[in-house]
């Protein structure tokens, strides 16, 4: 069954770099981000997962977990810390998933279903579609999916601003425009009548056309 938006984020067990995991239980009533990789000691993966360590207290104060995974034994996810400290300068101290069964891209549609044999024998090219970003609220649902090509770099920068959004849009009637960041215009909600926008943004709003009311961002 492939997965969209809104869907309730399927619950699995896993082993993991930090102890066994119930994912459901393990995000709690925070935010969290499930980024794949096909494979360890992989080089493309290997910054990208640098990366996510060195802006990790960035996802804290947005009251969001991280929480990697790859198709290959817990122990190597270890082995593989060690290059990315020594490589990236920052080391992973967010779980990892090790995802020998294939068990969890195959409930996050990452693999087919009917994909056989485990992490054993496998390479990143027979692994390539597991490189999948999905963002899930604290309601258990899933609120952003992404999928890359094993040869680009994933840009968390933008998954740091999608979620801003989203924290944002979830608190507030309005919704963001292109390349919005933090502290830009917003856009109040198409759902939200004049009448009721004076009552929320009682500062008014520039509005070029009915449809495209555009108003300080609140908060």
């Amino acid at each position: 069954m492939s997965l969209r938006i809104n869907d309730e984020a399927p619950n699995f067990k896993a082993k993991t770099t930090q102890g066994d995991i119930d994912f459901h239980q393990w995000i709690g009533d925070q935010w969290a981000v499930l980024f794949s990789h096909p494979k360890d000691f992989t080089p493309v993966c290997t910054t990208e997962l640098g990366y996510m360590a060195k802006i990790e207290p960035e996802f804290t104060k947005r009251n969001a977990k991280l929480i990697g995974l790859s198709i290959d034994p817990v122990d190597a996810h270890d082995r593989w810390s060690d290059d990315i400290e020594e490589t990236q300068g920052h080391r992973p101290t967010y779980p990892m998933i090790g995802d020998t069964d294939l068990a969890v891209a195959k409930l996050y549609n990452m693999l087919p279903a009917e994909e056989p044999g485990s992490s054993e024998g496998r390479t990143a090219a027979t692994n390539a579609t597991v490189r999948s970003v999905f963002i899930i609220g604290p309601d258990k649902k899933i609120k952003l999916m992404l999928t890359y090509p094993m040869t680009t770099g994933r840009n968390f920068d933008e998954i740091l601003r999608v979620l801003d959004s989203m924290q944002l849009t979830a608190k507030h009637k309005v919704a963001t425009p292109v390349n919005w960041k933090q502290g830009e215009d917003v856009i109040i909600a198409g759902s939200v009548s004049d009448e009721d926008a004076k009552k929320l943004f009682p500062g008014g709003w520039q509005a070029p056309k009915p449809y495209l009311r555009v108003v300080k961002q609140p908060g």
